[in-house]
């Protein structure tokens, strides 16, 4: 467990709320601070710009939080978050894209389509995001100031 995560914020629309459940118990497993949000039915229709931005939201006014965000197919939630100055979100799904978008990109919002990808393989990019480090040399840090 990555201890200088203060909280996860995870949000979903209707469609990946199987997804969401899913990692949302076994990060709490694991003894991860979770922020459950967004709907828990997946019967509740809800749209995922405006999940996306409660995660966001949230993230604003806390630098060592990160966020999970997920629809249908993971390029609408990823586009809605990316949408913030504050956040760096990636679509995801294999554990060495989500290591390496830390490790290059200092991603603090991993983005899931809940239609596309095995809750198992979600979990394994879930625990790569969080335990990678950033490698904050000058480049990286100069490039992320050029995006921010």
């Amino acid at each position: 467990m990555n201890k200088n995560i203060s909280k996860i914020y995870i949000s979903s629309d209707h469609r990946g709320v199987g997804l969401k459940l899913y990692l949302t118990e076994m990060l709490s497993a694991q003894n991860y601070h979770v922020v459950n949000m967004g709907v828990d039915d997946p019967n509740t229709m809800a749209d995922f710009p405006e999940v996306t931005k409660w995660v966001t939201d949230e993230m604003l006014n806390d630098k060592n939080a990160r966020g999970i965000v997920i629809c249908g197919t993971g390029a609408g939630a990823q586009i809605a978050a990316n949408r913030f100055r504050h956040i760096r979100a990636s679509r995801c799904d294999r554990p060495e894209s989500a290591r390496e978008d830390r490790f290059h990109d200092d991603i603090n919002v991993l983005a899931f389509g809940a239609d596309e990808i095995d809750p198992e393989v979600a979990m394994l990019c879930t625990l790569a995001f969080l335990e990678s480090p950033f490698d904050a040399i000058d480049r990286r840090i100069r490039r992320l100031k050029e995006i921010s």
